[in-house]
């Protein structure tokens, strides 16, 4: 539940946009704002709990960040103006990170190689579901209650997640923690990036990531727009790309080696991203856009379990930083593609952007897979 607490930040509210800019008498860039707001606290947020969860262990910062989700959440829904509301999306973002980074360094302590796999495999597949429920959520309890509804939800599963965890036992032992003063905790940044491995493996998942959210920017345009798609088509065009998404996340835990799981992915992400595009260029149809898509997301799939569980075994001794910096430039990836597909011709940028991000994982994931000599 924690490692879900991204897509239901980000967009579990999107469906209240509409209301919210009648409500707060504002625009509809303002509204967005928050959006983005949550999207930078969420990364930001890993950068500092995952160091302190380094030092002080995994139980106390988890704790500190879900009191901090559950005070902001309350305070959302007394938000006088958009611009209080876009302040306290950054912060409830930013304490929703902690649920994030930590839960994925829970995992790395306890467990390793195939092991670490099979448990990252399951928390993707959960992301993988978790983007299709947030929207679809949110949009029924906006037709009952108003925006409003949906933070109130928010709020509740923040006290539930922070009642659950006061039970969780601590993974990380005193003797294993880093002796580093609290300032000098935060250099071990410095320690993870000089990582030549690890680095290549979280920029291998970088570029994996551009294409998911290069999907996620664009879809919405060209299924509804170019195919003339209804909302309610889309949305279960939408559930069906999430779908595939965990599938391959699920998937992935068949095979043996991690290793072997990123080069089938790589080489699954680069043929299907040749066929999209060229799909997307020579209009082709609805139904073979969307196979061909769906073929390319599986493959995603396969990647964002096994390139994790490569990059995390291999900064073992940093696991809360190492994750921290892992999703944090993760969610800087997918701010960078959503405006890169708006370009010109959707359909053209979007191929573009599809093709240049599976080159960029084979590039990363050549050299990073060269230097992994265990899994």
């Amino acid at each position: 539940m924690l490692t879900a607490f991204g897509p239901f930040v980000t967009d579990m509210y999107v469906p209240s946009l509409p209301s919210m800019v009648t409500y707060f008498h504002t625009t509809i860039t303002l509204v967005q704002a928050g959006l983005m707001a949550s999207m930078l606290g969420l990364a930001a947020g890993q950068l500092l709990f995952g160091p302190l969860s380094d030092k002080y262990g995994r139980h106390r910062p988890l704790m500190a960040s879900l009191v901090l989700f559950v005070a902001s959440s309350t305070a959302i829904l007394f938000s006088p103006t958009i611009q209080v509301f876009v302040a306290l999306r950054f912060v409830q973002g930013f304490a929703g990170a902690g649920g994030i980074v930590i839960s994925r360094s829970v995992a790395t302590d306890m467990y390793s190689g195939r092991e670490l796999m099979k448990i990252l495999g399951i928390t993707g597949a959960i992301n993988g579901i978790a983007p299709i429920m947030a929207p679809v959520a949110g949009g029924a309890l906006v037709d009952h209650g108003g925006w409003r509804v949906i933070f109130m939800l928010l709020l509740m599963v923040g006290i539930v997640l922070m009642a659950g965890s006061w039970f969780i036992r601590e993974s990380l032992p005193l003797e294993r923690r880093t002796t580093r003063s609290l300032p000098a905790t935060f250099k071990l940044f410095g320690v993870v990036v000089r990582n030549r491995t690890y680095m290549l493996y979280v920029l291998h998942q970088a570029a994996a990531l551009a294409i998911l959210f290069g999907n996620i920017a664009s879809s919405p345009f060209i299924v509804q727009e170019h195919y003339g798609l209804s909302p309610l088509g889309y949305s279960i065009v939408f559930g069906v790309n999430g779908a595939c998404l965990a599938v391959g996340a699920i998937s992935s835990m068949k095979f043996r080696r991690a290793t072997t799981c990123v080069k089938v992915s790589c080489t699954g992400m680069l043929t299907c991203s040749l066929l999209v595009s060229m799909a997307l260029v020579a209009d082709a149809g609805l139904a073979v856009y969307e196979v061909l898509l769906d073929m390319m997301l599986v493959s995603v799939g396969f990647t964002l379990t096994a390139s994790t569980t490569l990059a995390l075994d291999c900064a073992r001794e940093e696991a809360g930083t190492a994750s921290a910096l892992f999703g944090a430039v993760g969610f800087v990836a997918g701010g960078m593609v959503s405006p890169l597909v708006g370009m010109g011709s959707i359909m053209h940028s979007t191929a573009i952007t599809f093709v240049t991000a599976a080159v960029l994982a084979l590039a990363f994931a050549v050299p990073a897979l060269r230097r992994t000599t265990t899994d």
